[in-house]
């Protein structure tokens, strides 16, 4: 906008915002931002829960390459175990190149459990086994695999019933 000043050789040109103008856009940009990132911080959780149920078979794919050379038995604990310690040096590199550990690896929330119904450890005599990871889109929800090949979701911390044994 060109504006003359009477009785003056001047001219004063304004292009600019007003404030209120200034104050809109930039509320429009913080809703916008908030949204997305509520969006972002989903889809990281998404994320790292199918990194945990691909872990949790990657551990299982080596547990069953571990039963085929010891005549169907798996490695015995006595308890629930970390998996990512453990069971791997349990297992060796021979049937799993790297110990996969939860994406979080805060250790006290977020983990891999094994559970076998073995004699303790370091014996060859379980038959059944269970792994499992609590995952991170919903409270109290976890990722569970079993011997028999059974996986799901459950709501609680599972327990040896769940696989059968």
């Amino acid at each position: 906008m060109i504006k003359k000043i009477p009785n003056s050789k001047f001219k004063i040109i304004n292009f600019g915002f007003t404030l209120i103008e200034l104050l809109v856009v930039i509320s429009i940009i913080g809703i916008l931002a908030s949204l997305l990132l509520a969006r972002f911080s989903s889809a990281e959780k998404s994320g790292r829960d199918t990194r945990r149920k691909s872990d949790l078979n990657q551990y299982r794919t080596a547990l069953e390459n571990y039963a085929v050379k010891t005549n169907g038995l798996y490695p015995s604990y006595t308890g629930t175990i970390d998996a990512s310690v453990s069971l791997c040096s349990a297992l060796g590199a021979t049937y799993i190149a790297s110990c996969p550990q939860d994406p979080r690896q805060d250790g006290s929330t977020y983990y891999y459990r094994y559970l076998s119904n073995g004699a303790g450890s370091p014996n060859i005599n379980a038959t059944q086994y269970i792994l499992w990871a609590k995952m991170e889109r919903e409270t109290n929800l976890y990722w569970y695999v079993c011997a028999n090949g059974k996986a799901a979701e459950k709501t609680a911390q599972p327990a040896t019933s769940d696989c059968g044994f």
